[in-house]
């Protein structure tokens, strides 16, 4: 396969996400300045659709999290919350002690991946 087909599809799979998660955050914060008067509310989120796309979305994140793709997983992570918040199934608002663990967990996981990318690139110099 020539390297710029195999470019194109890298960077098409490396930014889809990114994009898909601004426009989701773009509609979710985005507001009409008035709607118009013909438009009808939107229709209840199903119940069912809710838990297989937050299902989807959780299961998304756990594997861009083996992989070490913490970037995609914050993104689906952002997905997740707008999907929650369409669907009325937000998890009640975390205590501060809490957020502050939930972020120095994360911080502690984008250390170690660190230090892999960087054993890793010390292994590939010593091999050269």
């Amino acid at each position: 396969m020539p390297l710029h087909r195999t470019t194109a599809r890298l960077t098409r799979s490396l930014f889809a996400p990114a994009l898909l998660a601004a426009a989701s955050l773009l509609a979710a914060t985005a507001a009409p300045a008035q709607p118009a008067p013909s438009a009808a509310p939107a229709p209840p989120a199903d119940a069912a659709t809710c838990r297989a796309e937050e299902a989807a979305l959780i299961q998304d994140m756990d594997i861009a999290r083996a992989r070490g793709r913490m970037l995609q997983r914050r993104q689906l992570a952002t997905e997740l919350e707008a999907v929650q918040a369409r669907c009325g199934t937000l998890p009640p608002m975390q205590s501060r002690e809490a957020h502050i663990e939930r972020l120095q967990s994360e911080i502690r996981e984008m250390r170690k991946e660190i230090d892999r990318a960087e054993t890793e690139l010390r292994r590939l110099r010593q091999g050269l």
